[in-house]
Formats: C-alpha cells, sequence, structure tokens
C-alpha cells in the first residue's frame, strides 16, 4: 500500500524505459502544472494493542514557513536542490525514464543508508511549522519514534544527487546514482563512479499520527505504527521516484534557484489551483479495503508483520 503522486499515467504495470508521463498523464496531482513526474512512499497504520487490528494513518497538508498550511489536502512535499555548498552548483536534470530508489524496505535495523531517511516526531504546537531545524537533525531518528506524536510524524527521504550520466535505471534502482560525499545534503562534489551532479530531490511525507498519541500505545519500549509492507521498526522507509517534467520546465527552475526560484515560490513555473490538483486521481486498481475508514484484520495485500 503506497501513496502516489503525481502523473496520471501511473499505472500497476509500466515500463519506465518507454513511460514518459510528461506526454502520456492526462494531469497532474502536483500543484505545479509542467510536473508529471511520480513520486510514492508507503503507508503508515496503526495496529491496536488491544486486538491487533489495523486503520491507517492519514497523510495530511504540510505547514508553510508564515505557520499557515498548504492549501486543501496534502500529504507530501517535494524539494529540488541545488548544493548549499561549493563553487560548482550547475546541476543537469534528468532525461525522461530516469528513476530511482532509495532506502531498504527490508531493513529493520540501523544502517548508513538510514542516514539519509528519518522521523521526526512533531509536538501539536508544531504542526503547523513541520518542526524546525535542518532535515534528518539529531532530534530526527531512523526508526519510528518511541513517543506519541499528537502534531504529527513528519518523514524525511533524501535522494542521491550524483548520476552515472548514463543509465536511467538499473536492476536494484540505485546503483546508477551516488550520494556525494560529506552526508545525505552533499556540496558540489561527486565521485568519479558518478560524476554528474543532478538536482537533489527530497521529500516529507506528512503523517496525521493526532488520532494514535495516546501514551498508553508508547508503554515498555513499544510503539504502535508499522509501515504498509510489515516493518514496525521504520528502519524500513524508502521513496521511489520516476521523472516526468516537461521539456525544459526543471531546467528553467533549477537555473532560478535563489533568484526567483526560492522555497515556497518559484514564479518560472506554472501553478494548477489546489482543487485541480486534487481532482487529478486514478481508480483504485486492486480492489480491496484499504483501511481509511474501517479496521482491517491483515494489512493490504495479506502482507505479514515482521
Amino acid at each position: 500500500m503506497h501513496q502516489i503522486v503525481g502523473g496520471s499515467s501511473f499505472n500497476a504495470t509500466m515500463d519506465h524505459t518507454v513511460a514518459d508521463p510528461a506526454t502520456t498523464s492526462k494531469c497532474t496531482s502536483c500543484k505545479l502544472s509542467e510536473d508529471f513526474s511520480n513520486y510514492w512512499t508507503a503507508s503508515i497504520y496503526f495496529q491496536s494493542p488491544e486486538n491487533g487490528t489495523f486503520k491507517r494513518v492519514p497523510q495530511m497538508a504540510n505547514g508553510r514557513l508564515n505557520r499557515t498550511l498548504l492549501e486543501q489536502d496534502g500529504g507530501i512535499t517535494v524539494y529540488y536542490m541545488q548544493p548549499f555548498s561549493g563553487t560548482n552548483k550547475k546541476t543537469t536534470v534528468m532525461p525522461a525514464g530516469f528513476r530511482m530508489l532509495t532506502g531498504d524496505p527490508t531493513a529493520r535495523a540501523k544502517t548508513p543508508g538510514n542516514l539519509n531517511i528519518c522521523h521526526r516526531c512533531l509536538a501539536k504546537a508544531d504542526r503547523l511549522m513541520g518542526g524546525s531545524g535542518a532535515p534528518c537533525a539529531s532530534g530526527d531518528t531512523a526508526e519510528f519514534p518511541n513517543k506519541p506524536c499528537p502534531g504529527g510524524i513528519r518523514a524525511t527521504v533524501i535522494f542521491p544527487s550524483c548520476w552515472d550520466g548514463k543509465n536511467l535505471d538499473s536492476p536494484d534502482h540505485k546503483s546508477h546514482v551516488a550520494y556525494g560525499p560529506g552526508g545525505a545534503l552533499a556540496g558540489d562534489k561527486c565521485p568519479s563512479t558518478h560524476p554528474v551532479r543532478i538536482p537533489q530531490v527530497m521529500y516529507e511525507i506528512m503523517y496525521d499520527t493526532s488520532g494514535f498519541a495516546d501514551p498508553k500505545y508508547y508503554t515498555g519500549g513499544k510503539q504502535p505504527l508499522v509501515y504498509s509492507f510489515g516493518d514496525t521498526t521504520g528502519y524500513g522507509a524508502h521513496g521511489d521516484y520516476l521523472f516526468g517534467w516537461k521539456d525544459g520546465a526543471l531546467d528553467k527552475a533549477m537555473d532560478s534557484l535563489g533568484k526567483e526560484c526560492f522555497s515556497e515560490t518559484c514564479p518560472v513555473l506554472e501553478l494548477q489551483s489546489g482543487d485541480a490538483a486534487i481532482a487529478c486521481t486514478k481508480e483504485q486498481q486492486a480492489k480491496e479495503d484499504v483501511g481509511t475508514s474501517t479496521w482491517l484484520k491483515e494489512l493490504p495485500g495479506g502482507v505479514m508483520v515482521e
């Protein structure tokens, strides 16, 4: 069970080598109307300590810098960034068909890769800002928070920023990209094996845990949350990405970063209304109850809890 955002051409079976969301999508659920890329992340479920049934944790709108919520419904904010330091801030925009994955859904313990993905437990007062501080700061955790989060959980997924310049994908969806030296949010350097600096993609996924924040659920070192692929630790969090910008749109935005495009505003790109974005939906293809309004005896797809 995943949340999929972006171009409507996304399908349960699609060949990324021939799929071009920018030309085959009829609409996009992104507010930037030229972005038909697909972004997908796993859902979180609450497992009742009383009877073991599951309820999907809703996703929610992110907060703006001025302490107001983004319009309409929401649940994921996507960033495209240049290096924060160094002299070479030029990036090469990915070509059509480019895909990557970061994180490991099989991980159940802390690994070096976990440094690029984290969870931030929000107090009720943090709800309108999503918390403060750099992404994946010292107060964030690779695992699920071990305390109630009445303001929600903000999960951050930071993708690699270096590419081999040749392959649109690789068998593990990872080997054709790499992180630069110095951590997830790298500077302008890239390893010789992956010399092409691409825009750094980062997700912030907002989960509304306010209805599951009773302290009684967090006792004896236990917590009640589980990812939709059966992970009760949170270490298996991951993100998928398929490029789908219209020709030249992302290049224009990256060239304007720090000038016209900064943080929440980018006038060189076209915006659509929140209503238009939310109206871009697809019919559920796997016909089953996913626990949005009901309690489930098992996770969607019969996934086992590990």
